[in-house]
C-alpha cells in the first residue's frame, strides 16, 4: 500500500465516524484507530496473514426485542458507506416488510471506493432497516433486522 492510499484511508476515517480500520494483505498489516482529535496509522509487523474475502454478510445470532420475538441481524461485513440501492435513480434492493431469500442482495458497502454487494445468510421478512442510506458504517454492525422464516 503506498503511502498516499494510506493517507486516503486515514482522511476517510476522519470523515466517516468511523473508529478504527485494520488491514491485512499478503505483504503487511495495517491498524488505524481515531483517537479523539487525530486518526493514527500504524503498521504491525506480524506474519503475513490472507484474508481478501469479506466475511458472511449476516450472523445468525438472535436478538430479542422488548416485545419478546426473536429476530436475526444482517450485519456489515465491512466498513465503509453503506448504500440501499445500487445507483441514486434505483429502487431499494429492500424494503421493511419484503421477504428475502438467502443468498439475495439486501446492500451495497462502499469501501476505497469498491462497491461490494452485501448478502443476506437468512430467509425471512425485513422487520426494520437499522442504517440510513449514505451512511458510514463498521464491520459488524447490524444493518436489518430479519425476521426468520419457519
Amino acid at each position: 500500500m503506498k503511502a498516499k492510499e494510506i493517507q486516503e484511508l486515514i482522511d476517510f476515517i476522519s470523515n466517516s465516524g468511523l473508529a478504527e480500520v485494520k488491514i491485512e494483505t499478503d505483504e503487511f498489516k495495517l491498524s488505524i484507530k481515531k483517537n479523539s482529535e487525530n486518526p493514527v496509522a500504524k503498521s504491525v509487523d506480524n506474519p503475513p496473514v490472507v484474508r481478501q474475502e469479506a466475511r458472511p454478510a449476516a450472523d445468525s445470532q438472535e436478538n430479542t426485542n422488548p416485545g419478546g420475538s426473536h429476530f436475526l441481524e444482517v450485519k456489515s461485513p465491512m466498513i465503509g458507506t453503506f448504500y440501499r440501492s445500487p445507483n441514486p435513480d434505483s429502487d431499494f434492493f429492500i424494503n421493511v416488510g419484503d421477504s428475502i431469500q438467502k443468498g439475495q442482495t439486501v446492500c451495497i458497502i462502499e469501501a476505497m471506493k469498491l462497491f461490494n454487494e452485501v448478502e443476506s445468510e437468512v430467509s425471512g421478512k425485513i422487520v426494520k432497516v437499522l442504517v440510513e442510506d449514505a451512511s458510514p458504517v463498521e464491520y459488524d454492525q447490524p444493518l436489518f433486522l430479519v425476521e426468520p422464516q419457519n
